[in-house]
């Protein structure tokens, strides 16, 4: 019997468990996937890291499907949609905790971004230049299959 993905249904979770324990959310995302939608700003970026504080966005739905979510950028309000298959990992900006996903196989001509872990290495200090950015090093999360 074939299943829906688990991707979805763990993002929730991770969400909420990290907004419960008072931290802020944060969704990187691979943004050559097709379907993902954020601001001009980032175009060129092949990694963007979304802040998902509850006060830092409105409006958020986590479908089996997407993400999607209103945020202000540069003063101007946009909806920003992230297919679940675009998203490589949620964890919490203050301490690295959450999970890191395998990427999933993308039509031909899409760019892959390697989504290793090396679980020896530290968790990233919180990006001086904040959210937008994938902040140095990678999270040290556990990698699901």
């Amino acid at each position: 019997m074939s299943m829906t993905s688990s991707r979805p249904y763990i993002i929730r979770a991770l969400y909420e468990w990290i907004v419960d324990n008072d931290c802020t959310p944060y969704l990187l995302v691979d943004t050559t996937v097709s379907g993902v939608d954020v601001p001009d700003q980032f175009a060129g970026e092949e990694q963007v890291v979304l802040n998902l504080a509850p006060m830092a966005i409105r409006d958020m739905d986590v479908s089996n499907e997407a993400v999607m979510f209103l945020a202000r950028f540069g003063g101007r309000t946009f909806q920003v949609c992230v297919p679940v298959g675009a998203v490589m990992a949620i964890y919490a900006k203050e301490n690295g905790q959450g999970m890191v996903f395998e990427v999933e196989a993308q039509p031909e001509g899409v760019h892959l971004v390697d989504s290793e872990v090396n679980d020896n290495e530290p968790s990233p200090e919180p990006d001086p230049k904040g959210p937008g950015r994938p902040p140095k090093g990678r999270p040290s999360l556990k990698v699901v299959k």
